[in-house]
């Protein structure tokens, strides 16, 4: 008690209240299960849903807008370097990027152009030479390009709008540092990541996998997380909310098994938690901060004069001395949200339905499937042949899976399976796998792919195993 006495003492009543009411209200926005709806999610997502639908009417021409301008402005930076824009440090940031990025950039502003001349004039098709046609129908369906803008860019958009603006209540003020503190002694023997990392975890589960990677490209950006760290975290903790897990459930037509459902969900996340780290692709990376730099050896350590709560409030209270204030704050939460909404918007457009292309009009992923027959059968997990077809589709979309299962499945054990292998996989092109795209994250899309089938093989045992148990 004393120590932590001297430790306070160091901090007048104005750091104490810097440090406390702004984590308060973060973990209040952030964190805490409210009622909506007759499920759990948090605050931040019933605000998210409440700035969509006050802009129902045009968000479909609001993203349209800023998808077009990130990918004419990103040209325009890259080709000719206009000195006006140049000069400017947050357009320099959202639009002078690598090749690469451009080009995805101006396909995802081909491909939201199609899907809306789409929307507001269904004949156009008809009208398209015959060669034409099945390329735009597959672009624009409401399957593929239409599903990304109309159901998923608008909750992305007014998600990432509030979490841009208040997630600094959460990264500046000392709460991480805090629990990172705590925690350490638990998150880095067991996942080999900072203590801090279990705030990204909580965000995701509670609330939305999104936050959770927004949070962890922001951390990694200012030098919290090294380049294995972001990875491992970006990949492992970034999970789907309770609220996500009832909607897959409830499209198989399970839901009276949530209890059990979301206990094998949780038990498999750990499962592969411990192991996928420790084997490549996520083994290989460097533990290097953003900028190359080695991290500090001992800034984990609690020092011999102090306990651990001690050194946590410490270190928290001495975060929030030097915190930016109220200007400096809306000013990154601004910045934040410009960088989310204009850097990542057009990568989902692009990567999301050219996935969803490929699992709505190949069968590249019924192919891939194959091979899992004789694991599914081994496993003994009735229609293996049928549930097969559905393990790789997941790599696209989340969601098709458990709309494959709903429709041609008749076991609840294999519909209880698939559903929990969908959110498991956890890495999915259109929303997971395009929003680690787009961030600094160091992570490509074969890596990611490498991942998504470690999580499968490691988890689909641990499911079936339950499934058997609590379902069949």
């Amino acid at each position: 008690m004393s120590n932590l006495t001297s430790s306070a003492e160091q901090f007048d009543l104005k750091v104490w209240l810097t440090f406390i009411i702004p984590s308060l209200i973060g973990v209040f926005l952030f964190m805490t299960p409210v009622p909506m709806d007759g499920a759990m999610t948090i605050p931040i997502a019933v605000m998210a849903k409440a700035v969509k639908t006050a802009v129902a009417s045009y968000i479909d021409l609001l993203i349209t807008v800023i998808i077009c301008t990130t990918g004419v402005l990103s040209l325009v930076m890259k080709l000719f370097k206009p000195a006006t824009l140049m000069k400017s440090a947050i357009l320099k940031h959202l639009f002078d990027v690598h090749w690469l990025w451009v080009v995805i950039r101006l396909f995802g502003m081909a491909f939201i152009i199609l899907t809306v001349l789409s929307l507001n004039n269904p004949d156009l098709n008809s009208a398209l030479p015959g060669v034409l046609q099945p390329i735009f129908t597959g672009i624009t369906s409401e399957n593929t390009g239409g599903l990304v803008l109309k159901d998923l860019l608008p909750v992305l958009f007014s998600v990432f709008i509030l979490a841009g603006l208040l997630l600094p209540l959460l990264l500046n003020f000392g709460l991480l540092e805090l629990v990172g503190t705590l925690l350490t002694k638990v998150m880095r023997p067991l996942f080999g990541v900072p203590g801090r990392s279990a705030v990204d975890c909580a965000t995701s589960w509670l609330g939305d996998g999104s936050v959770g990677i927004l949070m962890t490209a922001r951390q990694y950006e200012e030098k919290h997380y090294t380049q294995r760290e972001a990875a491992i975290i970006g990949t492992t903790f970034s999970a789907v909310s309770i609220t996500f897990c009832l909607v897959v459930l409830g499209q198989v037509g399970l839901e009276k098994l949530f209890a059990p459902f979301y206990l094998t969900v949780c038990l498999a996340g750990v499962v592969a938690a411990l192991i996928v780290p420790r084997i490549p692709p996520l083994s290989f990376k460097k533990d290097v901060y953003i900028d190359g730099s080695q991290p500090d050896p001992h800034k984990e350590r609690v020092p011999h004069d102090k306990n651990i709560l001690t050194h946590a409030l410490h270190v928290a209270l001495n975060k929030a001395k030097h915190s930016p204030g109220f200007v400096g704050t809306l000013k990154e939460g601004v910045h934040n949200a410009l960088d989310m909404v204009f850097a990542v918007l057009p990568i989902v457009m692009a990567v999301g339905t050219f996935a969803l292309v490929i699992a709505e009009y190949t069968p590249i992923f019924a192919y891939l499937g194959k091979p899992f027959i004789p694991f599914l059968e081994l496993l003994q997990i009735p229609e293996a042949e049928a549930a097969a077809q559905t393990i790789m589709v997941g790599f696209a979309d989340m969601f098709i899976p458990s709309i494959l299962a709903a429709g041609t499945i008749e076991s609840d054990v294999t519909r209880f399976i698939i559903a929990a292998m969908s959110v498991t996989q956890l890495i999915y092109m259109s929303e997971v796998g395009a929003l680690l795209l787009g961030s600094k994250i160091p992570v490509n899309i074969f890596e990611l792919f490498i991942i998504f089938i470690l999580r499968t093989l490691i988890t689909l045992p641990v499911i079936a195993l339950m499934a058997h148990w609590l379902v069949g």
